[in-house]
């Protein structure tokens, strides 16, 4: 039993670490999967909806808690540390995310969990058989949570996987997330990921086999229709026809398309998901920076999905650079984890990027454009 308990432990941990790591490099992104979730439930529970809209609110804050204790919980099963009281919490927050994954499953309500953040999407249903397993390996820690040693080493880890993982979570809070999962990533090609994939798909058909009166399943469509009525067929490889760019678009105030004009050459996109907390100092950065590059030929697009009438004044009085466009706000949430949000591109390739708390120098831009 012992070394079954050990096993079940290092198993827990690793995935405890790993899903915990790849939520914190980047807990903005966890934490709209986290506001989605508390949307649904006040819509689905009325006589709850102000308990948790009043959560949802506070999304981004629980997705940095929820997010570094699961990569700290992760390093205590690791070193055994505690485990009485970790086995507790580690139970109780898998029992969490089994309901979330559950609800997701068989409501169709959230179709992503983010288990694994930005880096691995899963389908509902696989969360839900992946927690279920998971739920399994932890009863067995529970039940042997009493008999585990703890190593002098334990109460010092688990302190440094503290402040590494709160350290981690509020740099990407502050800047950017120090590992980029996203299709907008450094390095990437915008519009190479809006084309068709080419990917085929593959198709599952279900058919009844009149002969035998059950139900089976195939890749191929069977023909022979004396014997084999069409039931239903699903796409098992949906997400791999998709471009990873779907909803990408820039238009003026009246209405005209610039999404290719965003590519075209070099330019410098200025993201503005909201103006409340944009320091003066920042704003004035902004300016300099833009003036500064219009003389090198790299033109300026200041992106919002803020109201354009609205938002005309403030690009205005504060002398933003280039012009301002409309963009989906969805779309500036995946692009921007921070606000204001800084991307230098080269023919539509990201070349760099930065948060608005340390804005780049005209050095830097024109450095990584050589």
């Amino acid at each position: 039993m012992k070394l079954i308990a050990n096993i079940a432990r290092i198993l827990v941990s690793i995935e405890f670490i790993f899903s915990g790591f790849v939520k914190v490099v980047d807990p903005y992104g966890t934490g709209l999967k986290l506001q989605e979730y508390f949307e649904v439930f006040a819509e689905d529970l009325p006589a709850l909806s102000g308990f948790f809209e009043l959560l949802a609110g506070q999304a981004q804050f629980l997705s940095l808690v929820f997010c570094a204790a699961e990569l700290i919980l992760g390093v205590a099963l690791l070193f055994s540390f505690k485990m009485k009281k970790t086995a507790w919490i580690v139970l109780g927050l898998m029992g969490f995310f089994t309901f979330l994954t559950f609800y997701s499953a068989y409501f169709n309500k959230v179709t992503d969990c983010g288990c694994f953040g930005d880096f691995l999407h899963l389908k509902p249903w696989h969360s839900f058989y992946k927690d279920i397993i998971s739920v399994a390996v932890i009863l067995i820690i529970f039940a042997y949570r009493k008999k585990y040693n703890e190593p002098f080493l334990a109460k010092p880890a688990t302190f440094l996987a503290t402040i590494i993982a709160f350290g981690i979570g509020l740099y990407a809070k502050r800047y950017l997330p120090i590992l980029d999962f996203l299709p907008y990533a450094e390095g990437k090609s915008l519009p190479k990921q809006m084309e068709p994939t080419g990917v085929k798909p593959i198709i599952e058909y279900t058919f009844l086999d009149k002969n035998e009166n059950k139900e089976i399943e195939s890749i191929e469509y069977l023909m022979d229709t004396a014997r084999y009525k069409y039931v239903s067929s699903i796409v098992l490889n949906e997400d791999d026809l998709k471009p990873k760019i779907t909803d990408y678009a820039v238009s003026d105030i009246e209405g005209n398309d610039y999404t290719q004009e965003s590519f075209n050459g070099k330019k410098m996109l200025i993201i503005f998901k909201k103006t409340d907390g944009v320091s003066e100092e920042e704003l004035s950065e902004l300016s300099q920076l833009g003036q500064e590059l219009a003389g090198e030929n790299i033109e300026s697009m200041v992106l919002t999905s803020l109201i354009l009438d609205d938002f005309k004044g403030y690009f205005e009085q504060h002398k933003l650079p280039g012009n301002f466009y409309n963009t989906d706000e969805k779309v500036l949430k995946a692009m921007a984890r921070t606000n204001p949000v800084i991307y230098v591109l080269n023919d539509g390739v990201v070349k760099g990027k930065w948060s608005g708390h340390n804005i780049p120098s005209k050095n830097e831009v024109l450095e990584i454009l050589d």
